[in-house]
């Protein structure tokens, strides 16, 4: 049986998304194929082809990007089972259903892929657009990522000296603990995270190393949810490979919370932390839940100043509360 794999956006770099459900699906002997298209064209054969077709939605651009070629893939392939995945299918599963989708997966994708494909094999694959949220604990596989464009074709990291890194990507976790109330994952994890076990984080890196990797952005919701499994990670990644350095994000609650660990992350190789800031009003962050507060986040600054990382923010300028006041602050 055949299988097509489509990503149309994963912030630059070689989707983990398209890269471990390969892997799975590989193994059971399937015939799979990948289609990155933020850095390849449409091989409309692939969409032509294919028993199952298979969409990664992590993000909202994505969802955006796929729409066309959803109808495209339906209307070359009306036999085909159209397949929607990731933290945006459940949340936009009516629309997708429109479509032509015919299957929604949220979660652990790659056990309901999986479980899908061999249902469509058998001839009994039902067509539905319910979501189906899958919060199994899975033993991760390392990704498989032989039928994506090389590390070349992706995004780099710009070092002060004006050197460029290749950049690899890959996940130590899952899901999060937290509940914020503007957070995509919130409504598939409801409050839980899932980890990949060590050994298969480290593998998947030294895939990537052996490829060309000189940095690796880990792309966990919260890559301090689970301090401890994320320190064993750090700690090993910095052993096998000293010269490697990498980047995480980490909510501010949990910089200041697992300060300690922060000078652990510089030293193992970390350049940057990105936090999810979101706004400097404290009455906006309660509207959010965010668990921090302005004052917060100076500390934060602080504390990744003192330790010797830089302090990436990223914020939600424009909320149905901000005031030109507000604005002013955020600028300063």
């Amino acid at each position: 049986m055949r299988i097509t794999l489509v990503s149309t956006y994963a912030l630059g770099h070689q989707p983990f998304g398209l890269a471990s459900p390969a892997a799975w699906l590989g193994a059971e002997g399937f015939s799979v194929r990948c289609l990155d298209l933020a850095v390849e064209p449409l091989d409309e054969r692939a969409l032509a082809q294919a028993d199952l077709i298979a969409f990664y939605l992590p993000m909202h651009t994505a969802t955006r990007l796929a729409v066309p070629v959803i109808k495209d893939a339906r209307a070359r392939n009306p036999d085909a089972h159209i397949c929607a995945y990731g933290l945006y299918a459940p949340m936009n599963a009516a629309y997708l259903a429109r479509l032509g989708v015919d299957r929604i997966i949220g979660g652990e994708f790659e056990t309901e892929l999986l479980h899908m494909a061999r249902r469509i094999a058998d001839g009994r694959a039902p067509r539905t657009s319910e979501p189906a949220i899958t919060l199994v604990k899975q033993r991760f596989r390392r990704p498989d990522r032989t039928g994506l464009p090389p590390l070349s074709a992706y995004a780099h990291l710009t070092m002060p000296d004006g050197s460029r890194r290749t950049v690899g990507y890959s996940e130590a976790s899952r899901g999060c603990k937290h509940l914020c109330r503007h957070c995509p994952v919130v409504p598939v994890y409801g409050g839980r995270f899932m980890i990949v076990s060590p050994e298969v984080v480290l593998d998947d890196i030294a895939q990537q190393v052996a490829a060309g990797a000189e940095h690796i952005t880990f792309g966990d919701p919260d890559f301090l949810n689970g301090p401890g499994h994320a320190m064993r990670i750090v700690s090993a990644l910095h052993e096998r490979w000293p010269d490697l350095t990498y980047d995480v994000t980490v909510k501010v609650e949990h910089l200041i919370r697992h300060g300690a660990h922060l000078r652990t992350l510089a030293e193992t190789g970390c350049l940057f932390v990105t936090s999810a800031i979101e706004s400097v009003d404290d009455a906006i962050l309660r509207k959010l839940d965010k668990g921090h507060t302005a004052a917060d986040f100076r500390r934060a600054v602080a504390l990744c100043r003192e330790a010797g990382l830089a302090l990436n923010p990223t914020f939600v300028a424009f909320t149905p509360w901000i005031t030109l006041e507000g604005y002013r602050d955020l600028l300063r």
